[in-house]
C-alpha cells in the first residue's frame, strides 16, 4: 500500500500489483473462488489508489498542465467508469453468471487507463513539476491510502474539498466491514 519514493513511482508500484492480481485472476478457471478474493483484493487497493489520485494527484495535474483540467477530467471519467464496475462486481460471487464479464470489464478498463496514465500523463507531470513536489506528492498519496475507502462509492464526490473530507469516515466503516466478513483474505 504504501511504497516510498515520488508520487509516481509510488503510483506505477500500485499498477503492477494490481496487474498481478489481475494475472493470477486470469490464470485461475472459471468459477474458482480465489478469483473472487483477487478480484476483491484488487478491488480494494484500486479504490484506495483511485482515492488518493483524486484528492492529490489530479488536482496537481491541474495546478502544473497547461490541459491539466482537461486530462484530470477524463482520468475521473475512467474512475467513474472502473468504480461502477466494482460495485456491480462487489455484489458477484466467482460462480455467478455476471462474473466473468465484469472482471473482465475491469481489467480491461483498468489496463487502458493505466496505459494512458504511464505513457502520457506521468511523463507531462514529471517534466513540468519539480522534484520536490512530486517528492511531496508521493507522501500524500501514502497517507491518503492509508485511510482511503476499500469499497467502491461511486457516488461519493471525487473532487477537493469534499472527498479529502468523506474518504476517511469511509474509509474507517469499509475497514471494520472488512475485517468482520474477511473480505480480501483467504479463507
Amino acid at each position: 500500500m504504501g511504497h516510498g519514493g515520488n508520487v509516481i513511482d509510488e503510483l506505477v508500484t500500485d499498477h503492477r500489483e494490481v496487474e498481478d492480481l489481475f494475472v493470477r485472476i486470469e490464470a485461475l478457471p472459471s468459477g474458482d473462488k480465489r478469483r473472487k478474493l483477487y478480484a476483491d483484493q484488487a478491488t480494494m487497493e484500486l479504490v484506495r489508489h483511485s482515492v488518493a489520485e483524486e484528492a492529490y494527484l489530479y488536482p496537481a495535474v491541474r495546478e502544473h498542465l497547461a490541459n491539466g483540467g482537461t486530462m484530470a477530467d477524463r482520468e475521473l471519467e475512467d474512475h467513474a467508469k472502473a468504480e461502477r464496475i466494482m460495485k456491480d462486481l462487489e455484489g458477484c460471487a466467482a460462480d455467478d453468471p455476471q462474473f466473468d464479464g465484469l472482471i473482465g470489464d475491469l481489467m480491461t478498463e483498468i489496463r487502458m487507463h493505466v496505459a494512458d496514465e504511464e505513457q502520457n500523463l506521468f511523463p507531462t507531470l514529471r517534466a513540468a513539476c519539480p522534484p520536490e513536489a512530486l517528492d511531496d506528492l508521493g507522501e500524500k498519496v501514502r497517507m491518503a491510502k492509508k485511510t482511503a475507502p476499500t469499497r467502491p462509492h461511486p457516488s461519493a464526490p471525487d473532487k477537493p474539498p469534499a472527498n479529502k473530507l468523506l474518504a476517511p469516515g469511509m474509509g474507517m466503516i469499509d475497514r471494520m466491514r472488512d475485517a468482520l466478513t474477511g473480505r480480501g483474505k483467504a479463507q
